[in-house]
Formats: C-alpha cells, sequence, structure tokens
C-alpha cells in the first residue's frame, strides 16, 4: 500500500477473470457501482431486521449506516474493507430496558439511545487503548481459533434465524430453496461481472419468480405493490435524541466487548482471505466503529458494527476494494431519504430474503473456519481443541447463565465474550499483554 493516508486504487485490469481486487485496488467505476449496490442488497436484511426487531425506523437505520461506514472508512484511511450496519448485539438489552412488546414503533427509544450512546463511547475507548500500547494483549485474548470459532458460530446463529424466518408454510420452504438454487446457478453458469453479482442477481430472478407464482397463480401471498405506489419519493428521516438514565447505560455500555470481537473477527477473516495483514489498523477500526455508535444513537440510529454478510460477498466475489464501501455507503444514505425505496425494500418476500440470507450466512461459517486454516491453528493442541469445541457448542446452542433473576445475555453473541476469557485461562505461559507496537 502507498504511504499516503489513503490509497491509490489503481484499476484491477484483469479482474473480470475472478483474480482478488485487493482493498487498495478498485475495477472500472460501473462495476464499482454494480458491486456497491450489491452490498447494500445483502447487508440490508439485516440492518432493516435488527431496528424492526426493536422498533427503530428502518430508513434512519439505513441512513445511519450510511454515515457511519463513511466515518469509519475515514479513521482507517481507507484501508480497511467493511460496511457498518445495525448490530444484532443490541436486541436483547434494548427490548429489556425499554419494555418493547415487539409491535409497531418503540415508543422509549430515547431510553435505549442513551445507553447505545455509552457503548460506543466505551467501544471508543477500547480502541484508543490499543492504539496506545498496541495489539498484543488484544491477540492474547483473542487469537485465530477463537476469533475464527467465533466467525463461524456468529455465520451459524445468523443462518438458524434465516431458516426458521422461511418455514412458515411448505410454500415459504420451497421459496427459499428456489432462492439459493437461483443464487447457486449464478455462481456455476454466469460468467464475468454477472457471477460476481450473484447475490443481487440471484435475489432478482427469485422475486420474479416469486411475483409469477404468488401474484399470477395465486399459490402463495401475492406481493403488495399498493405500498409502494403509497409511499412519498423524498423524506427526510425521523431523528430522536437520547436520553441518558443511568440503568440502560450500565446494561449496554458492556455490549462494546461483543462488537469488539466482531471487528476483530472482520479483521482477521479480511486479512486471511487478501492475504495481506490489517492488524495496524485494529485500533483504528475500533475507534471508528465506536464514533460512528455514537453518531447513530445521537441521530436516534441503532448501534452498529462491522457486517458479516459484506464478509460472504467478499469472499465470493474476491473484491476488498475499500471504494465499494464508499459507493455502498453514498447509495444509503441515498436511500435513507426515499420512503419510497423503504417500501419497495419491504416488498421483498420473507422466503426470497431467507434463502438469500441462508448463503450468505453460511459464506460467513466457513469463512470463521478459514481463518483457522490460513493461521494453521494447531488442533492436536488440546487447548486449541477444547476452546475451539466449546465455543461452537456454547455458541450454537444458545447457552445462557443467569446472574440472579436475570439472564446474562440478549444475544448468542454476547455469550460468546467469556470464551477469550476461557482461552486466558487455559494458557500455560504468561499472556504478555502489552507491547511497545503502535496501531
Amino acid at each position: 500500500m502507498s504511504d499516503s493516508y489513503f490509497p491509490r486504487w489503481p484499476v484491477q485490469p484483469d479482474a473480470e477473470e475472478g483474480r482478488v481486487v485487493a482493498p487498495d485496488e478498485r475495477l472500472p467505476w460501473p462495476q464499482m457501482i454494480a458491486m456497491g449496490i450489491q452490498h447494500v442488497v445483502a447487508m440490508f436484511g439485516s440492518t432493516v431486521l435488527a431496528p424492526l426487531l426493536m422498533g427503530f425506523d428502518p430508513n434512519l437505520c439505513i441512513f445511519m449506516s450510511g454515515v457511519g461506514t463513511l466515518l469509519f472508512f475515514v479513521l482507517v484511511g481507507g484501508r480497511v474493507p467493511s460496511y457498518l450496519g445495525s448490530s444484532f448485539a443490541f436486541i436483547g438489552l434494548v427490548i429489556a430496558v425499554t419494555g418493547y412488546g415487539g409491535h409497531g414503533p418503540n415508543m422509549n427509544i430515547p431510553v435505549a439511545l442513551g445507553g447505545i450512546i455509552a457503548c460506543g463511547v466505551a467501544y471508543a475507548i477500547i480502541g484508543l487503548t490499543v492504539a496506545a500500547v498496541g495489539t498484543r494483549w488484544i491477540e492474547a485474548l483473542m487469537p485465530p481459533v477463537v476469533t475464527g470459532a467465533i466467525v463461524c458460530v456468529i455465520g451459524l446463529n445468523l443462518a438458524l434465524i434465516a431458516v426458521k424466518g422461511v418455514m412458515g408454510s411448505g410454500f415459504d420452504s420451497w421459496m427459499a430453496l428456489v432462492t439459493v438454487l437461483c443464487v447457486g446457478a449464478v455462481v456455476v453458469f454466469a460468467r464475468g461481472m454477472a457471477q460476481r453479482l450473484l447475490i443481487l442477481i440471484g435475489l432478482a430472478i427469485a422475486y420474479c419468480i416469486y411475483a409469477v407464482l404468488t401474484n399470477g397463480m395465486s399459490m402463495g401471498k401475492p406481493i403488495d405493490f399498493s405500498i409502494v405506489a403509497n409511499a412519498a419519493w423524498f423524506g427526510m428521516p425521523h431523528f430522536t435524541a437520547p436520553v441518558f438514565e443511568a440503568l440502560a447505560m450500565t446494561l449496554l455500555a458492556p455490549i462494546a466487548i461483543i462488537l469488539v470481537a466482531e471487528n476483530l473477527g472482520h479483521i482477521k477473516a479480511v486479512g486471511a482471505m487478501t492475504g495481506r495483514s490489517l492488524d495496524r489498523y485494529i485500533g483504528r477500526a475500533f475507534i471508528g466503529d465506536g464514533l460512528a455508535t455514537i453518531a447513530s444513537g445521537f441521530a436516534g440510529g441503532t448501534g452498529v458494527t462491522t457486517y458479516a454478510e459484506n464478509i460472504g460477498v467478499m469472499a465470493v466475489t474476491k473484491i476488498y476494494s475499500t471504494l465499494v464501501f464508499v459507493i455502498a455507503a453514498l447509495f444509503a444514505i441515498v436511500l435513507g431519504f426515499s420512503p419510497k425505496f423503504g417500501a419497495l425494500i419491504q416488498t421483498i418476500p420473507g422466503p426470497v430474503l431467507g434463502g438469500v440470507s441462508i448463503v450468505v450466512f453460511g459464506l460467513i461459517a466457513v469463512t470463521g473456519a478459514r481463518i483457522c486454516v490460513v493461521n494453521k491453528v494447531d488442533f492436536s493442541d488440546n487447548r486449541n481443541l477444547i476452546v475451539a469445541a466449546v465455543t461452537l457448542v456454547f455458541g450454537t446452542g444458545d447457552f445462557t447463565l443467569k446472574l440472579g433473576g436475570s439472564r446474562s445475555a440478549g444475544s448468542g453473541r454476547l455469550r460468546l465474550g467469556g470464551d477469550y476469557f476461557f482461552y486466558a485461562l487455559l494458557r500455560r505461559r504468561g499472556l504478555g499483554l502489552f507491547d511497545a507496537s503502535f496501531v
């Protein structure tokens, strides 16, 4: 990479032939725009589902995901390919502190926003610490065997959500399978840029098939296009001011530990896939993610995190150019001002979105395994073996402890934070937590 703060992003001439496009390279602009749109589509299911589950405004969360991604991009100097979207780690505790009933808008969002901001501050402080003292203490607590297992568990947990979401009826299940086959067909039979847009093209084909079968042949729940016709083309996002309450802030701030795990896993995964170490940007990445969460909280949006869905897209397309995420962020900001777009996305049938999610989440799980393979994790070492085994079973089995009268976590990923400490306890040598290097 160049010595300037931002890369130069030279055009990769042979990208169409399946070669890797590195973070500091790019495709021709028309293809870059298409790839940016695909990343927005890939993250859309989760970055809209999470706010809906918490009673937040999805359009505002889309808008803030774009703003947060640009903020992250600037903080890391355009070196780390990542999109920031709504984090599922907040769902359980946000519902707990707001008393949200699960339907319609959440009337107590301001209380949750104060806690989200507190989490962002804690996250940024962790990033500043990493930037000041180096990464060895993070790596000692979060080695490849742990980060690989956690990335794998994240994919498996998300896949479980996707599968459950398409089991409402026999038709829904078959339509999800058709969607998976559509994406697979693009992978196998498409060539050039079309193969790289497998998620977007596969979703569009499945959407059309669903519309023909339901709206045309009455085989399932038809798509309601009236909500699109009645929605305005342009409209301001609905901003909400935070309210700072000690209890909510105390409960939500520790989620920063999980965001660190997700971000570190993302950076390690991208480094493994590209063959380039991005460790020197870990501190700045944490700070960028923390500041993006703070900004989102002040605007009325959810806490944000690096998106695992985009790892899946990068893994299959081999395009890691950070400029793709700038395009995706700008596109998301524009979409945040369009209620009509929000209505259009709402017409994507659940089985179709679920089928696409199954593909992407599966790719995430495989990427976790890839981290272990690339880093040559020695599973003849019983410590590595038991840490990976316990992480996979606890993470996918929804293991929960109770502290007093309350559950220890509102998210499967939140419980995974203990796996880092489990690994540390099993170390036979001193941790050697701090070093003199700087991020």
